[in-house]
């Protein structure tokens, strides 16, 4: 797909320095609450997968449109990104649910 040159860069550069900072975050706070380690457990994994499909969706969008196969081989990407996403999410949905889980308790 056309794009501007730096455009690539600035959504790698832009990704990586919020999800760097939503990991750290997650990772401090899991190390502060050891009680829900298996909630934060799934948010990061969540962050993983999702920093995953994030990569493949941007390989996606970075293809060489001019190959013979380029629509076979994008579509191929983004079916991909649209599966680690779902899966992000459902990692997600763990995690918050086993957050909840132990604040209904207390």
């Amino acid at each position: 797909m056309p794009m501007e040159e730096e455009l690539m860069g600035m959504l790698i550069g832009g990704f990586s320095i919020i999800m760097g900072i939503a990991m750290i975050t997650i990772i401090f706070l899991w190390i502060k609450n050891r009680k829900q380690r298996i909630a934060f457990f799934w948010i990061l994994t969540h962050f993983i997968t999702f920093s995953i499909s994030v990569y493949v969706l941007l390989k996606a969008i970075s293809f060489d449109y001019h190959h013979p196969m380029a629509s076979e081989e994008i579509s191929l990407l983004l079916g991909q990104a649209g599966v680690l996403w779902g899966i992000s999410m459902i990692c997600l949905l763990f995690g918050i649910f086993k957050l909840s889980k132990g604040t209904l308790v207390q």
